[in-house]
């Protein structure tokens, strides 16, 4: 029996992905690091409140099998691009490096279709920059989710997002051959996936687009 840990449990990927993990057998434990109590309660849970920013106070915590990467922002949301590579790169590279030192086996991060660290956007650029992070590590197993769109339910409003989510749902038929893996897909599905991936035992660093995400999890 494992031990999960997780960053970003209260998102929208992550919510989903903590339930799944609650329930599964095969885990003992699970232990999550947020900023806010959750109010969550379960036999399996340790939920630790740290202030990311200051890993020497929670580096002795960061002990377990699996660790799950959902944690993730939007430059809108946190303010400016800093703001946002810090959430995207910065905490995901600050936790990779604590859980390799303290050996676990596989680090499970969830990243973005296009993420290139030669991108000319941003957001993919930074993706892409924590990708290729990870692959220089030495994990045992290095895995990559890259979803396209995501459908769920957010705790903030995002136009942008509902009104691409309506036009992929409405336009689905459009989404075939090569561009299946541009197919909105649901966050439980990604959640899925990344719990099936973590029980695969897979060696070395391994990309997962959309469209193969899509199949695992369903």
């Amino acid at each position: 029996m494992k031990t999960a840990l997780v960053i970003g449990s209260t998102g929208l990927i992550g919510s989903q992905l903590l339930n799944l993990l609650l329930d599964s057998n095969d885990y003992l434990k699970v232990i999550t690091f947020v900023k806010r109590d959750t109010g969550i309660k379960h036999k399996k849970l340790t939920q630790h409140l740290i202030d990311f920013d200051k890993p020497e106070t929670y580096k002795h915590l960061v002990i377990g099998d699996d660790f799950f990467c959902t944690i993730g922002t939007t430059i809108k949301k946190a303010g400016n691009k800093e703001a946002f590579r810090k959430v995207d790169f910065e905490y995901p590279r600050q936790f990779a490096t604590i859980a390799l030192y303290n050996k676990a086996n596989q680090y499970l991060i969830v990243s973005s279709l296009g993420a290139d660290a030669n991108s000319g956007n941003f957001y993919l650029k930074t993706k892409g920059e924590i990708q290729n992070f990870l692959k220089d590590c030495n994990f045992k197993s290095a895995v990559v989710v890259q979803p396209s769109l995501l459908l769920g339910n957010r705790a903030e409003f995002r136009f942008g997002e509902r009104l691409g989510a309506f036009f992929m749902q409405t336009f689905s038929f459009v989404f075939q051959g090569n561009l299946k893996k541009y197919k909105a897909i649901e966050a439980k599905t990604v959640a899925k996936a990344l719990l099936k991936i973590a029980q695969t035992n897979n060696i070395g660093f391994k990309i997962y687009e959309s469209d193969v995400t899509q199949e695992i999890g369903k």
